[in-house]
Formats: structure tokens, sequence, C-alpha cells
């Protein structure tokens, strides 16, 4: 007889905790050249993608496909080095996996971070945004078909899909240490192609501050979960009419790794105050 979704998750759910032990409350999610973070974490105990049942696999240059478990900022943490796409075929269900395992797991608390494009006039490249809300423009929402109660309520509420006080908690960091820190609304499209002139018009225009091709999925999942979720962007490019220069992947990740110091700063520092 074919698994259901839910005893999928509580089956390699059982799996991670066979295998690490002490669990944690906090999670992070590495997003395109914001492994580095990984170098600060006093690690514990890392599981590859491809060893755990039922994990999808990550197929992106620059995602290295590891879960990793370790101290950092004084706290016991889980990270996701190398998230899953929509845009690499898989279905959000698998995408958005790896949240669903947390939650089972017990955490409560959830980092994601990515790589975007500006399309605010006031951004420059390699800023750091802190995401305060979010516009999903995936074709497809990942709590779409059946509601398992015990994951979370059929129609969750978005009202603040980004929780305040982790938000206001960054915001007293970076001004403690004069850190440039912008805020935002971040557009979630499926990819892979960047988007046109018009397209970063368009979402200028909806109300978006940057946009990208991940995170939304995972934070509407967390929120589903009952997790808070906080959210940061490393601004790689900038996007618009008025702007010719056209992105390579390669650029992406070179900018975020110049913005990495600043990101891993802030969420060091959260750490120590959750």
């Amino acid at each position: 007889m074919e698994k259901t979704y839910l005893e999928t998750i509580r089956e390699t759910a059982a799996f991670i905790k066979e295998k690490v032990g002490e669990l944690p409350q906090i999670a992070v999610i590495l997003g395109t050249g914001l492994g580095e973070l990984v170098n600060h974490i006093e690690i514990k105990a890392e599981l590859d993608y491809h060893t755990i049942p039922n994990f999808p696999v990550s197929t992106v240059e620059g995602h290295s496909g590891k879960l990793i478990f370790g101290n950092l900022g004084g706290k016991y943490i889980m990270a996701m080095q190398g998230r899953f796409h929509y845009y690499e075929g898989y279905d959000m269900k698998q995408v958005t996996f790896p949240v669903r395992v947390m939650r089972e797991l017990g955490v409560e608390t959830l980092f994601v971070s990515n790589a975007a494009g500006g399309m605010n006039k006031e951004f420059r490249v390699g800023d750091v945004m802190i995401i305060t809300d979010h516009i999903n423009l995936f074709p497809e929402n990942p709590l779409r078909g059946k509601n398992y109660d015990e994951l979370g309520p059929r129609f969750p509420a978005m009202t603040e899909a980004y929780c305040n006080a982790l938000v206001n908690m960054a915001d007293d960091i970076a001004r403690e240490d004069n850190i440039r820190l912008m805020h935002g609304v971040y557009v979630g499209t499926p990819g892979p192609t960047f988007e046109t002139p018009a397209e970063y018009e368009y979402f200028r225009v909806i109300g978006g501050d940057a946009v990208g091709m991940s995170t939304v999925p995972e934070v509407i999942v967390a929120n589903h979960a009952g997790m808070r979720v906080f959210g940061v962007s490393v601004i790689t490019d900038l996007g618009g009419k008025d702007i010719k220069e056209v992105p390579t992947h390669e650029e992406v990740q070179k900018a975020a790794i110049k913005a990495q110091p600043v990101m891993t700063h802030i969420i060091k520092q959260m750490l120590e105050r959750i």
C-alpha cells in the first residue's frame, strides 16, 4: 500500500532522530552563495540529502545538499545547506518536504535566506533586505490538495508570515552595529529565467521590492505548521527598464558571497538573543 504524505514525513523524521539524537528548535535554510554560514557552526552531525529517506536531492550549482546539526550563536540548530526549487522539476510537496520534517522534529523557529533581484530604487547590489512580507506568483500552492489537520489548518492566515518580533530584533542589531539593513516585500516566481525589464517594473508596481525563485513555498508551509519565520534576502542584482545589465548565475553568487559577513553577523546575534 502506498504511504501517505504524513507517513512519509514521520518516516524521514524518525530516521533523522535516530541518526542525530539531540534535536533543535531552530532551523536555517541557506540559499545561493550563503552556505558560508556553515563555517561558523560547531558541527555535531551532518547528513547528505541522498542518504535521507524520501528527501529530494539538490541539482543547483552552489547548493551542496546537506543537513547540518550543531551550535551557532550559543544555540543548537539545524541548517539546510542547499534547498529545492520548483524550477528543478520538483512539485511543491517535494520543495517544502524538509520544512515538514523540521516541524515533525520539533523546530519552532525558521530562518530562511536567499539571493534576490532588487527593483526598489533605494537598493544597491550587496544590500541585505529583511523580508517583511511576500507576494506569491508561483502557479501552485504547497497546501493544495488534501489537508492533514495534524500538520495545520485548512485555511491558514498569512497576515504575519514573517514574525514582527524577529524583524524588530534584527533592526535593533543593525542599529547597534551601524549596519545598512533594508526592508521589503519579496516576490516569489517559478523561474528559472531571470526577469524581463517589464516584469521587474510590474513587480515594483504591485508592491514588490525584490524577486526570487524560492522561499515563498517554504514560508507558507512553515506558517501552516505554526512556526515563527525570519526571512532575509541578499540583493545580488538590480532590474527595471532603466537597467540594461544582464545578471549571470556567477554574478549572483559573487554578490551573495560579498554580503555574507553581514548576514552571518545578524543571524548569529539573533540566535544569541532568542
